[in-house]
């Protein structure tokens, strides 16, 4: 069970590194926040955010380079004490290009919070 675990947190620590440690400096060199930086900035600090879906495109597109999260943080959490779908789509993931599980996974967010307005951020 312990090595389950330790599997799981490996598997997401990987998956919140995006496309790389060199994509997220590019994008800081930029001036550009990633997904989850800019979703912390948009949600309430009070209140938590529960991310989906992390695992989506997990061992898919190797040929490409992979696709953390399927290119996208996906998530419900609160904006000015409204709860919302949040999704960001990630731009270190192959320069923010969608794949198949990308259009998936955020269709599917969409789905799950009752087809109501989703927030997408921009870069």
């Amino acid at each position: 069970m312990k090595q389950s675990l330790r599997r799981r947190t490996q598997l997401l620590e990987k998956i919140m590194e995006g496309g790389g440690k060199k994509s997220v400096e590019r994008q800081r060199e930029k001036n550009k926040l990633t997904p989850r930086a800019r979703i912390q900035y948009l949600i309430d600090g009070d209140k938590p955010f529960v991310e989906l879906g992390a695992f989506a495109g997990l061992d898919m597109y190797a040929e490409q380079g992979g696709c953390p999260a399927g290119g996208t943080v996906a998530g419900v959490g609160y904006v000015s004490g409204r709860q919302c779908m949040i999704v960001a789509n990630d731009q270190t993931v192959k320069a923010g290009a969608w794949f198949p599980i990308t259009g998936k996974k955020s269709s599917h967010a969409g789905d799950c919070h009752g087809k109501q307005v989703t927030n997408y951020l921009s870069r």
